[in-house]
């Protein structure tokens, strides 16, 4: 083996490892990058959920403040009042008797 061969060969045992050093570089990297693809999708999806929790327990609320408006809106009605007098106090008008049923 001459000189130049043996430079030749030393030359592409070199490249041969830079390669290696490369591709373990380039597969470090795709995994770093695949596991953190996977856990923004984790945080994706549980922000997701979150969400749609919050949803729905806005519209909820916005269905108990509209209840809430319509009761309000009823309480300005003389009518109405005198019905939670009835039920709720107990009270009956002038001459009226109050009748209670026990079981």
């Amino acid at each position: 083996m001459t000189y130049a061969n043996s430079k030749q060969a030393a030359g592409n045992s070199g490249a041969k490892r830079r390669l290696k050093l490369w591709a373990i570089v380039i597969a470090l990297f795709m995994g770093w990058a695949g596991y953190t693809l996977v856990n923004q999708a984790k945080q994706q999806e549980e922000t997701a959920m979150r969400l749609a929790a919050i949803r729905n327990q806005l519209a909820e609320t916005h269905k108990e403040n509209n209840g809430l408006r319509k009761q309000m809106e009823r309480l300005n009605d003389p009518e109405y009042i005198e019905q939670l007098a009835r039920k709720e106090q107990g009270m009956v008008k002038k001459g009226e008797i109050q009748i209670q049923v026990v079981e």
